[in-house]
C-alpha cells in the first residue's frame, strides 16, 4: 500500500489528541502502534471503521476510536473508515440495511398508515423497524468490515508483489550482460 499517499491524507496524531470527541482517550492515543502505517494496522483500522459505519448510532467516531486502541489497529484510519456514513449517504444505507434486515427475518414491508407529523406516529413506526433495521445494520457491519479487513490485506499484498518485481526488473537491466 502506498504509505505515502496514506501519510498525506491521514490526521497528525496530535490533531487527533486534540479533537474534542476524542480527548477523553487521552494518553492511551500515544501508543506508536495506533499510528503506524503497517498491513496488520490499516486492515484492521479499515475494517474498524467499516463495521462501526454501518451500525446507526451518533458520534460513531468514539466507539471506531475506542475499539481501534482496543484491538492495537491504526486510530487514524479507523476514523476515516467512519466517514463513509454522512449525512448524504445515511438515509440510503439504512434504508438497504432495513430492506436485508426484512428479508433475513423473512418478513415483507409491515404495512404502513399515513405519515401523521405526531411523536405517537414516530414511535409507532419505530417499534416496527427496529428490530429488521438492527439485523440488517449488524449484518452489514459484520460482513463489510471483514470484507475491508480481507481486501486491504489482499490489496496490500498484491502492491507489494508489484514492488518486488519491478525491483528485480531493475536489477536485471543493472546488470552487465556477462559473456
Amino acid at each position: 500500500m502506498p504509505r505515502k499517499f496514506l501519510r498525506r491524507y491521514l490526521p497528525k496524531s496530535s490533531e487527533v489528541r486534540q479533537h474534542r470527541q476524542l480527548r477523553l482517550f487521552g494518553a492511551l492515543l500515544g501508543n506508536p502502534r495506533l499510528w503506524h502505517l503497517n498491513r496488520h494496522g490499516v486492515a484492521g483500522g479499515l475494517g474498524v471503521g467499516v463495521f462501526w459505519t454501518f451500525i446507526p448510532m451518533p458520534f460513531q467516531m468514539i466507539p471506531s476510536a475506542a475499539t481501534a486502541i482496543l484491538l492495537r489497529v491504526n486510530v487514524p484510519i479507523a476514523l476515516a473508515g467512519v466517514w463513509i456514513s454522512n449525512p448524504i449517504t445515511m438515509a440510503p444505507m439504512m434504508y438497504g440495511q432495513y430492506r436485508l434486515g426484512l428479508w433475513l427475518m423473512g418478513s415483507d414491508m409491515r404495512q404502513r398508515r399515513g405519515f401523521e407529523p405526531t411523536i405517537d406516529w414516530f414511535w409507532q413506526e419505530m417499534a416496527n423497524i427496529w428490530q429488521p433495521l438492527m439485523l440488517g445494520s449488524l449484518t452489514c457491519a459484520v460482513l463489510l468490515g471483514m470484507a475491508s479487513y480481507g481486501m486491504v490485506h489482499l490489496i496490500w499484498r498484491l502492491h507489494i508483489r508489484a514492488q518486488l518485481r519491478r525491483r528485480r526488473l531493475r536489477a536485471r537491466r543493472k546488470r552487465p550482460e556477462s559473456s
